[in-house]
């Protein structure tokens, strides 16, 4: 499923801003981006993520500045470090030597007098947690509409089962019409009779091989099954979906090609449309 989300909060000095974005994936694929942060950090943003989405391609933003004019302080060490160094370029070069200011725009030699007590890392995940629960509120929302979409998809679908069943239920009295004047006419120039046990013997191992019941009784098990699935509250249903509306795929194809009777072929292949709308819904659930 798709959504965003965007938070931001601010510690000691510290304004962080975090975007979740997420779009259909079939697995987790989670990125992030921006500043830099401690490793430390990034491992509880991702597994607050993984703890409430599981299926999506997610890129998280994350930014932070100062923000309300926190004190600076100079890291002598830093600073003279710094200009030991570019001293020595600038003589390598021929150049003169550095000022102060290049000096303070090294990195280490200004520093943030709320850096040291962790500001920015609760300022980051004080604003994903507020990013993350905006985009499952939107998550949820648009799981919702597919979710109607897939169950109105799932009774026309049982609908067209209803009919395969309809249509099977006739196909011995047809098969035993067909053999009969198919063995008729073969025997119509010739004074040989047709032996009536054979033939209902035939007709009998014919109407078997046709016989879509079984499979009717796991599609309808399997129908029944995802319409649970959807009616779970706040469930993650993707993975357990795919598997369902793969086998549902294939009790649909074997009573294609066990029953030869033109009604039930064309049921199936407007089950088979709707079977394949509700796969891709199905693949932007979670």
């Amino acid at each position: 499923m798709t959504g965003h989300g965007r938070g931001m909060a601010e510690r000691d000095g510290r304004r962080a801003t975090v975007e979740i974005r997420a779009v259909n994936h079939r697995f987790l694929d989670l990125k992030l981006r921006g500043t830099s942060v401690d490793p430390a950090v990034e491992d509880k943003v991702a597994a607050r993520i993984r703890e409430k989405v599981e299926r999506g391609a997610v890129t998280v933003t994350i930014h932070v500045e100062r923000h309300g004019g926190a004190a600076l302080r100079i890291d002598p060490e830093a600073a003279r470090s710094a200009h030991a160094t570019l001293s020595q370029l600038a003589e390598t070069l021929g150049l003169a030597p550095p000022d102060l200011a290049l000096v303070l725009t090294q990195p280490g030699v200004l520093v943030g007098a709320s850096e040291d007590d962790g500001g920015a890392d609760e300022a980051i995940l004080a604003a994903a947690g507020q990013a993350l629960d905006r985009l499952a509120t939107m998550r949820a929302a648009e799981g919702d509409a597919l979710g109607k979409d897939v169950g109105t998809r799932l009774e026309a679908l049982a609908g067209l089962l209803t009919g395969i069943e309809a249509a099977a239920a006739a196909q011995p009295d047809e098969v035993r019409r067909r053999l009969t004047e198919r063995v008729e006419r073969l025997l119509s120039d010739t004074k040989v009779g047709a032996d009536p046990h054979r033939l209902a013997q035939e007709i009998a191992l014919l109407a078997e091989r046709a016989d879509v019941t079984e499979e009717l009784v796991r599609a309808r098990s399997h129908v029944t099954q995802v319409q649970a699935l959807l009616a779970e509250p706040k469930a993650a249903v993707g993975r357990k979906l795919d598997f369902l509306i793969q086998e549902l795929g294939r009790e649909i194809n074997t009573i294609g090609s066990k029953s030869s009777a033109s009604e039930i072929s064309r049921l199936i292949v407007d089950g088979k449309a709707e079977l394949e709308k509700i796969r891709e819904q199905a693949q932007n659930l979670e």
